[in-house]
């Protein structure tokens, strides 16, 4: 039952502000501008189609675009705390960053494989059905059996490098993401309460698994 209670809770935490996305969600993103910004700062590490070459840079194409304003907003005021990111998303405005979140949206997303037979499959396990033993909730509850995520609140996870996902869930871990003072990032403690849950191998295996959803 607590169980049951933890991760009906995690599912409807509603953020005590209101977003930039939202706020400026009115008004027509400027997409010539949003390229010309890919082109000039974003292309060398997320690909100027938002296909990273690198797994230790996410792929942005594809991914839920409130999701990435909300990502830069945080990056921009500290919350996440990336020195490369924070310098990148300083000059923004909040007008470029929301038109920055629906350029990547819009682009193809090449997709990804996993690697390892037997790691895919205990992935899928935790993936779908989590860990009752732990409390460790299924993550297709958030970011749904298909990995597309949920707009704004939980990102995509399809096809995103597994180098990167597995970094991202040790850094929730470990503290690094989803412990700022101010509570802004809500969702980022609902990740850092999740990853507190998985071991290592758990997390491993989710991220390969992640990899290779369609």
């Amino acid at each position: 039952m607590r169980y049951a209670m933890w991760l009906a809770a995690t599912l409807f935490t509603v953020a005590p502000s209101v977003p930039t996305w939202a706020q400026t969600a009115d008004a027509k993103p400027d997409l010539a501008r949003a390229q010309q910004i890919v082109n000039q700062v974003c292309a060398a590490c997320h690909g100027s189609d938002g296909n990273s070459t690198a797994p230790a840079n996410p792929n942005l194409a594809g991914q839920q675009a409130q999701y990435i304003t909300v990502q830069l907003e945080h990056f921009k005021s500290g919350v996440r705390n990336n020195p490369v990111m924070s310098s990148m998303a300083s000059p923004l405005t909040a007008e470029e960053m929301r038109a920055l979140g629906v350029y990547f949206s819009q682009q193809k997303a090449k997709g990804s494989a996993a690697k390892d037979h037997e790691v895919v499959l205990a992935g899928q396990k935790v993936y779908r059905g989590g860990n009752a033993a732990s409390g460790l909730p299924p993550c297709a509850a958030c970011h749904t059996p298909t990995g597309v995520g949920i707009p704004a609140r939980y990102p995509r996870l399809s096809g995103q490098y597994s180098d990167y996902t597995y970094a991202q869930l040790k850094a929730f871990k470990a503290g690094e993401r989803g412990s700022d003072k101010e509570g802004k990032d809500i969702n980022g403690k609902v990740m850092a309460q999740v990853a507190s849950r998985m071991s290592d191998s758990e997390m491993q295996a989710v991220a390969q698994y992640a990899a290779g959803l369609h």
